[in-house]
């Protein structure tokens, strides 16, 4: 079963040549400007994790050299 998301408006500035060029993407992708700038903010929370992610192996591998 698909889980439901409770929607909320949130209000934000840009430049509006910023928001002209995210509503030729969406246009582009036939898809509304919303989706787009989800889909954006999902993919840089999911590189954030990985970014997070690759320096705490770093961090345990230096301190797995350093116990060792």
């Amino acid at each position: 079963m698909k889980e439901e998301y409770k929607m909320a408006r949130v209000l934000i500035s840009m430049p509006e040549e910023f928001l002209t060029k995210i509503d030729e993407v969406a246009d582009g992708e036939n898809r509304t400007r919303s989706e787009l700038i989800r889909e954006a903010l999902r993919t840089y929370i999911h590189k954030q994790r990985v970014k997070e992610n690759a320096v705490a192996m770093k961090n345990a591998s230096i301190l797995e050299s350093l116990l060792s």
